[in-house]
């Protein structure tokens, strides 16, 4: 079992981190300092630094500690159900009034921040990356994508319009605009029959 130290400190830490959020969605992000998460907690600001020496590692860590997003995969033998269904959940998540503007704050902290952008990589956009591609790989597989399609390059197809409308355009993220974006990507990429190939010369 662990010492109460060791109970103590983990439990400061959950403080922390569930107060960081609370005023970064009281305040916005912009406003947010880690003397106000300090006082707020009711620790020393040097407390706060001897774990996370920026403001935006403290966000990054609190938001992707306490917010783990479920967005795994189901594999039911159809890769565009599939996919609809977890890109469906991914929207609902990132429009979501909790975590919708957080991530956003996040993402934009991640342009000029080095350590952010890493970690945000790492422990977000690199996992989620992966899980489509191996989920398009199996289709691949099963002969529901074309042989040989770059799946690195489709998963670029698939998440650059969503990013686009969620980051730059700010436009309605909808799953009306996730079917649009899907039936694009596998016009491209679907399995292509006899009739499909180029007439010969």
């Amino acid at each position: 079992m662990p010492d109460n130290r060791e109970a103590r400190a983990a439990a400061r830490t959950d403080m922390i981190m569930r107060t960081t959020l609370a005023l970064a969605q009281e305040t916005g992000y912009a406003k947010l300092s880690i003397e106000a998460v300090a006082a707020r907690a009711g620790v020393g600001k040097h407390t706060i630094y001897r774990r996370w020496p920026s403001k935006g590692l403290l966000f990054l860590d609190s938001l992707l500690s306490l917010n783990e997003p479920a967005l795994d995969y189901p594999d039911t033998g159809d890769v565009m159900a599939d996919l609809r269904r977890q890109i469906y959940a991914a929207v609902d998540l990132l429009t979501g009034p909790q975590w919708g503007p957080l991530y956003q704050a996040l993402v934009g902290e991640a342009q000029h921040d080095p350590a952010v952008a890493a970690g945000l990589g790492e422990r977000f956009i690199r996992p989620q990356t992966d899980k489509t591609v191996a989920r398009l790989r199996a289709a691949q597989e099963q002969g529901q994508v074309a042989p040989g399609f770059d799946l690195d390059l489709a998963m670029s197809i698939l998440s650059g319009p969503l990013y686009f409308r969620f980051l730059i355009s700010q436009e309605p993220l909808t799953r009306d605009y996730v079917d649009r974006v899907l039936d694009a990507l596998f016009a491209g990429m679907g399995p292509r029959g006899p009739a499909d190939a180029p007439a010969s010369a």
